[in-house]
């Protein structure tokens, strides 16, 4: 057991993706005390051998699979009491992973009783002060949206503009107005467009897009609204 006056860091890992349409965050079930059956954001203790960016990057692929995605750090978070019996300092990351990309990791070995999504806007009771966590990760989520290209992370190579849209109202939590909304995103000159379409059948095909890459990097004027 670590001792009350032991200072340890661990990494947090706030990984997002879009799903049917909706925003949700990946958590895990804490098999273990503190907190035992409680969800969690997926997080772990730093090896001696690593630094913060690299126990970030073994947290994400134990947990998803996945490597080579967004990530980045947000905040650290370090009040006295957040871990009950020890002085435990997280330093928070934001994954941002494309739905179509995920294969879950396996649980076993992991302390922790499963892996799975849920609804950013309807989440369970969370362990420790992972709700704050996860508030500040979607703040600057919606920051970020608004200066960078960044909804790229979670749409497929070839998506809509409905699609596009969606992803910004799934972040932003509020509607859009679709014909502000595509005349301010074609304006920016973000967007390929492709001489494809979509094939469903049951509705009328609409055109793909992709990101520019030269937009990908820092191009700013992304909208905050409608």
């Amino acid at each position: 057991m670590i001792g009350q006056k032991t200072h340890e860091v661990t990494v947090d890992i706030v990984i997002f993706t879009i799903r049917n349409g909706s925003l949700e965050v990946l958590l895990v079930q804490r098999g273990h005390e503190p907190f035992k059956d409680r969800w969690a954001i997926p997080g772990g203790f730093i090896r001696l051998s690593e630094n913060l960016e690299e126990a970030a990057k073994r947290v994400l692929y134990e947990k998803t699979n996945v490597k080579d995605v967004y990530l980045e750090q947000i905040y650290t978070f370090g009040e006295p009491h957040r871990y009950p019996g020890a002085r435990v300092i997280t330093v928070s990351y934001v994954a941002l992973i494309r739905s179509d990309d995920l294969v879950f990791g396996s649980a076993e070995g992991l302390n922790i009783r499963q892996i799975n999504w849920h609804p950013v806007y309807d989440l369970p009771n969370l362990a420790f002060d992972h709700r704050s966590i996860l508030s500040y990760a979607l703040k600057r989520l919606r920051a970020r949206l608004e200066y960078t290209p960044i909804a790229f992370q979670l749409l497929p190579k070839k998506f809509t503009l409905t699609e596009l849209q969606r992803t910004y109202e799934s972040i932003l939590n509020q509607e859009l107005d679709k014909r502000n909304f595509r005349k301010k995103i074609v304006s920016l000159g973000i967007l390929k467009e492709h001489d494809e379409y979509t094939k469903e059948s049951s509705k009328r095909p609409a055109r793909l897009y992709s990101f520019h890459e030269h937009s990908i990097e820092g191009r700013k004027g992304l909208m905050s609204a409608q």
